[in-house]
């Protein structure tokens, strides 16, 4: 499975990976607005959106493109190792 995590922080990038891989997940890690983003965000099974840590049009650039290619996504304010630890057992158990 991978998982595209939009948002978060700079500092935090090794510690989503870590979580990542000891749920046996694949992560792509966008903490930054990048260029084409939406081609890359095609290629999840899920996404994450940290909402206070991304810009208005990058989290509704990822939502037409979870909307048009039926992908799960789960919103939280919150950016935290924690709150990234939740939302891979929430879509582990399919409670997205």
């Amino acid at each position: 499975m991978c998982i595209a995590l939009i948002g978060g922080m700079d500092r935090l990038g090794k510690h989503y990976l870590e979580e990542a891989q000891r749920a046996g997940v694949k992560l792509q890690f966008f903490s930054t607005s990048e260029n084409n983003i939406a081609a890359k965000l095609k290629k999840a099974d899920a996404m994450v959106i940290f909402t206070n840590k991304v810009s208005h049009r990058v989290k509704i650039e990822a939502m037409q493109v979870a909307k048009a290619n039926n992908i799960p996504v789960l919103m939280e304010h919150a950016c935290g190792v924690c709150t990234f630890r939740n939302c891979l057992q929430c879509l582990a158990n399919n409670c997205h």
